[in-house]
């Protein structure tokens, strides 16, 4: 069926006179009664009634009237949202955020991306360990990936967004709580929370080489996999934890939480999705995080 054929009908029908149409139409008259003539044929039924001062529609006119006008505004609707799609401002897409992202940079994020993006359906999945994050990716099941780097899969696009310097996270009655800062060598007695090693995660094997490189064999007593959980061990009096400044966002009653004096102390946090993939409005919401630092 020729669209153009059932706008055609459309707007004779609607001005009830093959002048008036053509007027509306910006085409000749000719032609467009010729249309009209070709879509009745092809139907194998009369639509209109003419004589010389006004068109009419027949009975079949009406019914094939009401369905075409519906069809018209369907495909109006989808050229619409197909305009939409390739703008990038409609979609679904899953971010994956590690655990201090989840309670820094979260909250900010989703704000802002409800304001660019608001026909995008985001969902987020907070204290993700990069590993996690790396094959939540590959499967699909997350389209963004906001984690902390090294990331050795060569089929990720990974961008750095920003360092994160690193703090120590004291029970509020510990005795280096009471200093304006910490060295690393002030911890060499005491019980180290960190983040499991069973699940690769990157700030267990920072934290470990930290404390390595100051000559310490580090104390390790508790292996958590999310960072509200090491954080909470913290306030629960149960070890002290080195962690990225944007940890301090979780404010729990009972911890403290002191700068790490060392140079280039610090990890850093990036962006990270599929480098096959490029649909507009992933790649629109990847331009709304760089923005952001």
């Amino acid at each position: 069926m020729d669209l153009r054929h059932l706008r055609y009908f459309v707007a004779v029908a609607e001005e009830r006179h093959f002048g008036r149409a053509a007027e509306r139409l910006h085409m000749a008259q000719p032609p467009l009664s010729q249309a009209i003539r070709q879509l009745e044929s092809e139907l194998g039924v009369v639509l209109l009634l003419r004589t010389t001062r006004r068109v009419d529609l027949t009975e079949a006119g009406a019914a094939y009237l009401a369905r075409a006008r519906s069809i018209l505004a369907e495909m109006d609707e989808a050229a619409h949202e197909a305009r939409r799609v390739a703008a990038g401002v409609v979609g679904r897409l899953a971010i994956g955020c590690v655990g201090s992202a989840t309670y820094s940079l979260l909250p900010a994020l989703s704000r802002h991306l409800a304001t660019e993006l608001p026909g995008v359906d985001f969902a987020f999945r907070g204290e993700m360990l990069a590993p996690d994050q790396v094959e939540a990716l590959r499967s699909g099941v997350i389209d963004v990936a906001l984690l902390r780097p090294p990331v050795a899969d060569l089929s990720l696009t990974v961008t750095p967004l920003r360092s994160d310097r690193l703090v120590v996270a004291l029970p509020v009655d510990h005795v280096l709580a009471r200093r304006r800062q910490v060295r690393v060598a002030d911890l060499r007695d005491a019980d180290l929370i960190v983040h499991s090693a069973d699940r690769r995660s990157v700030m267990y094997d920072v934290v470990i080489g930290l404390f390595r490189d100051a000559g310490i064999d580090p104390r390790v007593r508790h292996e958590v996999g999310e960072t509200s959980t090491l954080v909470t061990l913290v306030a629960g009096g149960l070890g002290v934890a080195v962690v990225p400044e944007p940890v301090t966002a979780l404010a729990l009653d009972g911890v403290a939480y002191r700068p790490l004096v060392r140079s280039a102390a610090s990890v850093e946090l990036a962006v990270a999705y599929r480098s096959e993939r490029g649909e507009p409005h992933l790649m629109r919401t990847i331009d709304v995080i760089r923005r952001m630092f």
